[in-house]
């Protein structure tokens, strides 16, 4: 199994990729993943459930869900993957769940909208698409406990993560609350995602400050502390060494490109 940290994507991220005849191994990371067959089939295997992207028939894959996707004869693809945080609203209603089936309908209208996705499109303007989009699977979705797809500790450790970022989410609190020796959850997590806990951990605070940075006014000090560092100079190092630019950078760039993009329309 890969873990694909270049697709938990970071703040209010979202990347569009397209091609031909895509064949992905099994894998899992942070982020939702939209899947469209713009021609052909796409064989798309979640959690152990196979389904068929064609057509209007599309695939949404939940953060954390073990996922496959295959092209058995040909097929071209538009796959849009974002971070929970650009449908922060819908993400949170459902981070212990997860549907009973990922299939669903799309309409033509918002398939063409993903495909035609251009990078200057305005945060604004893409939060409206992909809530859409959203709402779109909710409407006929049925959803059930996250149980792992038959990684249970894995999902434990990612729960755990998502529950006690903001305090003690150390290995050694791990260990107490799963009854794991902390060695051996450090290993199996290694082993199962190709990134240290730790480096996940920190990944996953960074994520929660993207959004409190281009979301909120808070002080500097207050998004570290919201998102679970102990020190506005282990934030900024930690920001730093994962994104290349500083906080006030990133907020500040956000700011400029959604102040030109509205100017724009």
């Amino acid at each position: 199994m890969l873990y694909q940290t270049q697709h938990s994507v970071l703040g209010d991220k979202a990347t569009l990729e397209s091609g031909s005849d895509l064949s992905f191994p099994i894998h899992i990371h942070n982020s939702f993943e939209v899947i469209i067959a713009t021609e052909g089939e796409i064989e798309v295997t979640v959690g152990g459930n196979k389904y068929i992207a064609a057509g209007n028939r599309c695939v949404l894959v939940f953060p954390n869900q073990l996922h496959e996707i295959e092209t058995p004869r040909h097929s071209k693809h538009a796959i849009l993957i974002f971070s929970p945080q650009l449908v922060r609203a819908f993400s949170k209603r459902f981070e212990a769940n997860v549907p009973k089936s990922n299939s669903f309908l799309l309409d033509s209208f918002y398939i063409n909208k993903i495909v035609e996705l251009k990078g200057n499109k305005s945060t604004v303007g893409l939060k409206g698409l992909l809530y859409s989009v959203c709402d779109e699977f909710d409407k006929n979705a049925e959803y059930t406990e996250f149980t792992g797809d038959g990684q249970n500790l894995l999902f434990k450790i990612f729960s755990f993560v998502s529950e006690n970022y903001k305090g003690n989410c150390s290995l050694y609190e791990l260990a107490n609350q799963t009854a794991y020796n902390y060695v051996y959850l450090s290993k199996h997590f290694s082993k199962n995602t190709g990134i240290s806990y730790t480096e996940y951990v920190c990944r996953f605070r960074i994520n929660e400050a993207c959004y409190l940075l281009t979301n909120t006014s808070n002080t500097m000090i207050d998004v570290a502390y919201e998102s679970g560092f102990d020190c506005l100079r282990s934030f900024n190092r930690s920001f730093k060494s994962i994104l290349g630019i500083s906080p006030s950078e990133y907020r500040k760039k956000a700011l400029i490109h959604d102040s030109a993009k509205n100017d724009s329309i």
